[in-house]
This record gives structure tokens, sequence and C-alpha cells, in this order.
């Protein structure tokens, strides 16, 4: 879900969804943390941020899912490109296997 909403907001709100854009994502997966990272093309219309949309809006919630599923988000970057950070902590408490 996370690389889905990430990856979606890259080509909506960036340069990453017109003819030769892209986006990049980067999964990094260690015994402490999965960390997932999207980076755009830039040329951003709106610079990512949580929003509180209204209950009847159809869109604006979903940087709110991310940060609420995640244990730490970051955005950093510029204009020219942004790379909105996802990191997932393992739980030490769990015990047994991650998956």
């Amino acid at each position: 879900m996370i690389v889905t909403e990430l990856g979606t907001n890259a080509l909506t709100y960036t340069a990453s969804g017109c003819g030769t854009g892209a986006f990049h994502v980067t999964i990094t997966v260690s015994e402490l943390t999965t960390t997932i990272a999207v980076t755009d093309s830039g040329q951003a219309r709106t610079t990512p941020e949580i929003q509180h949309p209204p209950l009847n809006a159809t869109h604006g919630r979903g940087l709110g899912m991310v940060a609420v599923l995640a244990d730490n988000v970051t955005i950093q970057g510029d204009d020219s490109g942004r790379t909105v950070t996802a990191e997932l902590r393992a739980d030490s408490h769990q015990g047994g296997h991650p998956c």
C-alpha cells in the first residue's frame, strides 16, 4: 500500500507522470527495518504534506495513511525532485518470523 500511494503521488503531482518522466523506488530490508523510498522527477505542483480533508473529499488522505502505517516518514528535496521515505521498524516484541 505504501509503494502504491507514494508512486501514485509521484505520477499525479510531479513530472514523473509526464511524457518521459519516471520515478524510482528503493526498498531496503534489514533485521531492524524496512525502508521504502520513492524519488520523483521534480516539478511538483504541490509540496507533499499530510492533509486533513473533509469527510466527503475524494482525495487527500494517502500520505496520512502512509504516516499511520509507517514508524517514520521523511520528505527531502525540492522542485527538482523529492524523495519520500517511509520506515517500518521490526517489532522486537513479537518474536518469531517477520513474514
